[in-house]
């Protein structure tokens, strides 16, 4: 008895031994007025289920340049890579966890609307920033997502979508200087606006004079 005690005993200490369940966590942004016109974006960072080099990836979409030209019809767009600086700025929404297939679809969203990769086209009305964070929320398994009346509005789109998908997402609401600090006390990562799938990382658009009416988003 004594033995069967030891070798259960040694086999729940085995397993505790083991490393924790990791997976990537996507997270949604949103920034506001300033230098830059509202935009949102989505962070991955983590380690997929089947092992690898942790990641911490940002991806947004956005106009490769901010003209009279974005509220007449399509313009040339790009994937956006955030610097860290513009990330301190923004909010971070809400969160939740990726299972390895939602990653590499997610992933593959990226790459389907990179002007390099796949298409890059940007329309203000039906593929702008908050419709590129849209598909991702929808590839990351939220279902209610259909809030026609906020696809200009990058927070007020994510925070109905928070709302709306309580039950599966981690709200979080809190500023990007603030939230970044508690995530780098935790495990430091590499400098944001450095993705290796990107091949060339951009900050998000600054504009030197107000935009023209309406305001571009993304």
């Amino acid at each position: 008895m004594k033995r069967v005690a030891a070798a259960a005993l040694a086999l729940l200490l085995s397993l505790a031994a083991l490393p924790a369940h990791a997976q990537v966590v996507i997270t949604f942004w949103s920034h506001e007025f300033g230098n830059h016109f509202p935009h949102a974006f989505f962070t991955l960072r983590g380690t997929p289920e089947a092992g690898g080099e942790p990641v911490d990836l940002n991806y947004g979409f956005t106009p490769k340049a901010v003209t009279p030209a974005i509220l007449f019809g399509p313009v040339g767009g790009r994937i956006d890579v955030a610097k860290r600086s513009y990330m301190e700025g923004s909010d971070a929404q809400f969160s939740l966890v990726l299972t390895d297939a939602q990653y590499a679809s997610i992933l593959r969203l990226a790459d389907e609307w990179d002007d390099k990769k796949g298409d890059g086209t940007y329309r203000m009305n039906t593929r702008n920033c908050v419709h590129f964070a849209q598909e991702a929320a929808r590839r990351a398994g939220l279902v209610t997502l259909d809030f026609p009346d906020l696809m200009k509005k990058p927070r007020s789109f994510l925070k109905a979508v928070a709302k709306a998908n309580a039950a599966q997402v981690t709200l979080i609401d809190r500023h990007g200087k603030e939230y970044l600090a508690s995530l780098d006390a935790q495990s430091p990562a590499p400098a944001a606006g450095t993705n290796a799938a990107v091949a060339a990382p951009a900050a998000a658009i600054e504009v030197s004079a107000p935009p023209p009416a309406p305001v571009p988003v993304g």
